[in-house]
């Protein structure tokens, strides 16, 4: 297999993984992404929340909206700049970005154990570093 045929089946194979990953999820994905996000980065404006999930100002605001109104966020003026709202996790945030992380994780955990043989597992485990490194390349371009 040529890089190109390696990188189309792994793009194809990751989206899959990813999106069925996210059939454990209970709330909408673009909510879950601004807590992540929130949980990483610490407190960000919408714009900065848009930006980096490379989506529309609209629909960054539509999810924050949504977790204000669920205590999940909590909005500050901004220190420099009155103008704008910096958007933190409140605990509330935190412990439903955890409880969906450990549902993500033990669904994934069952399948693994589930479809692997541990030969496989020992495979697999071995290629996390590889495609860490892949990912953290691309993000450095």
């Amino acid at each position: 297999m040529d890089d190109k045929q390696l990188a189309e089946e792994l793009r194809l194979t990751i989206g899959q993984l990813v999106r069925t990953v996210r059939n454990a999820d209970t709330m909408p994905p673009g909510e879950a992404a601004v807590l992540g996000y929130l949980d990483r980065s610490g407190p960000l404006t919408t714009a900065d929340i848009a930006q980096q999930r490379g989506v529309s100002h609209q629909s960054a605001a539509k999810a924050v909206k949504e977790l204000l109104a669920q205590s999940l966020v909590r909005a500050e003026a901004h220190p420099s700049d009155g103008r704008k709202l910096l958007l933190h996790l409140t605990s509330t945030g935190r412990e439903r970005l955890a409880e969906e992380r450990q549902r993500r994780a033990d669904w994934l955990s069952t399948a693994i154990d589930g479809a692997l043989s541990p030969e496989e597992r020992k495979t697999l485990e071995a290629a996390l570093p590889l495609l860490t490194r892949l990912a953290s390349h691309l993000v450095g371009k």
